[in-house]
């Protein structure tokens, strides 16, 4: 049998002391924790830095380096630094070795290292190995070299490939979010099924539980199945908490792809241990003939100026749709001339928020609310035009009335100046598989002796 620790779904999102306690007490063989993921969306791939504050992820990790210590078992944290670019793992290694030198505990470290060269990524790409997933966008080698990050997403073979090293911690770069619980399960002879399996159920701590908040779970592999328990007061896992997982972050709720395979349970049998343990057997995992992972890479899409201010009086609100859209005819037209533009060297939009900001065109709730801000949205190919363009948009969001022989209106701007530059946005441009010879070939292993 395995035991593996999951102290929360991500670090920087807390964890319960008294659950993990009662973790360590049932002397686990691993402690393992996600970084982070692409939730949040690409701007922290683009810049290869984490969401999370420095000293949040600091006081957890002393936590969790601790806990290794008094548990005497690796500990391993996968996508570190919520993108796992080589920039974030750095990040993470230079806030271990703080708290190494802090609580004065030699360690012996392995990182896995993720990024990828782009140059790399478009020969391989122009070799036919690089695939793209379902609704991935074009791309060609152009594409790929403008990428300011790509990382592959590791499997379990390269988490096991850190765990030889005999380290004390890994610290790795993009994985998925299951093999970095998967890795020594299947390394130490657990069914496969169940290994995946349950590392999926486990991924984000207990969030497959009643009291999804709690965070620590603690999950028993074997040669038959898992067992998943969690372990905070008030938190318990069912068949419905635990198989519900499945349908997370996954289009299949049946089948979830993996490097080198896929999980199918299809036949998985959720049974309850007891109020608080739910038992997995059944589930099987399929080979597949080629070793892929999956790329993610992201660029600057452009930079952006943001402006926002309010309508409250009733006939503005009533009909700021029209007044939005005069004001976007007006504005680009008025950019386009004077500044000598292509449609397509910029965009403006205006967000209704209160009315309609979430769906825009496909809201179906009708409301009569009594303001409404406007969020107005500039972006262009450099800073400087995208704040240009956000100083004649100015204007029009604070005076613009809705006919040419009413009144001048004046609508309320929150900021002053209201034109704030957010800088450069990115987009996700690579949502492709790389595939590999060898589970190694894309990553890279470093051993590195802290005190």
């Amino acid at each position: 049998m395995t035991r593996v620790l999951v102290p929360s779904g991500a670090l920087g999102l807390n964890y319960d002391q008294t659950a993990l306690e009662r973790g360590l007490a049932a002397q686990p063989d691993i402690i393992v924790i996600d970084g982070g993921s692409t939730d949040s969306g690409p701007a922290y791939l683009g810049r290869g830095v984490s969401k999370y504050a420095r000293a949040s992820i600091k006081t957890e990790w002393a936590g969790l380096m601790e806990a290794r210590a008094k548990a005497g078992v690796p500990l391993v944290i996968g996508t570190s630094g919520t993108c796992g670019a080589d920039s974030a793992v750095d990040w993470m290694v230079e806030i271990t070795k703080e708290i190494a030198a802090e609580q004065n505990r030699p360690l012996k470290l392995a990182v896995l290292r993720s990024s990828q060269d782009p140059a790399m990524i478009a020969e391989r790409f122009a070799a036919g190995k690089v695939t793209p997933l379902p609704n991935a966008p074009q791309i060609d080698a152009e594409v790929i070299q403008s990428c300011t990050n790509i990382v592959a997403l590791a499997g379990a073979e390269q988490i096991q490939a850190a765990l030889e090293t005999g380290a004390d911690i890994v610290i790795a770069g993009r994985t998925t979010d299951t093999a970095i619980i998967a890795a020594l399960p299947l390394m130490q002879g657990c069914d496969a099924g169940a290994a995946w399996h349950g590392a999926k159920i486990g991924e984000c701590g207990a969030l497959c539980a009643t009291n999804p908040q709690s965070g620590v779970v603690l999950i028993d592999f074997d040669d038959t199945g898992f067992t998943v328990t969690p372990l905070a007061d008030g938190s318990r896992a069912s068949p419905h908490t635990v198989s519900a997982h499945m349908l997370y972050e996954n289009s299949d709720p049946l089948i979830l792809y993996e490097p080198g395979g896929h999980l199918d349970t299809r036949q998985s049998r959720y049974e309850a241990v007891d109020d608080t343990s739910v038992r997995v057997t059944g589930s099987k995992w399929v080979p597949s003939k080629d070793y892929t992972v999956k790329l993610e890479g992201a660029r600057i899409a452009g930079f952006q100026v943001i402006l926002m201010c309010l309508l409250r009086d009733p006939k503005y609100v009533e009909n700021a749709q029209i007044w939005a859209d005069d004001i976007l005819e007006k504005c680009s037209a008025k950019a386009r001339n004077r500044l000598n533009l292509d449609s397509d060297d910029f965009t403006i939009e205006l967000r209704l928020i209160g009315q309609s900001a979430s769906f825009g065109p496909l809201e179906t709730e009708q409301a009569n609310p009594i303001e409404i801000g406007v969020l107005g949205i500039v972006t262009a190919r450099t800073e400087d035009l995208a704040d240009e363009i956000g100083k004649m948009l100015n204007p029009y969001l604070l005076h613009h009335p809705l006919t040419s022989t009413e009144e001048q209106p004046t609508f309320a701007f929150l900021f002053s100046p209201p034109e704030l530059k957010r800088g450069a946005v990115f987009e996700f441009v690579l949502n492709h598989t790389l595939k590999l010879d060898d589970p190694m070939e894309a990553f890279r292993l470093e051993v590195q002796d802290i005190g």
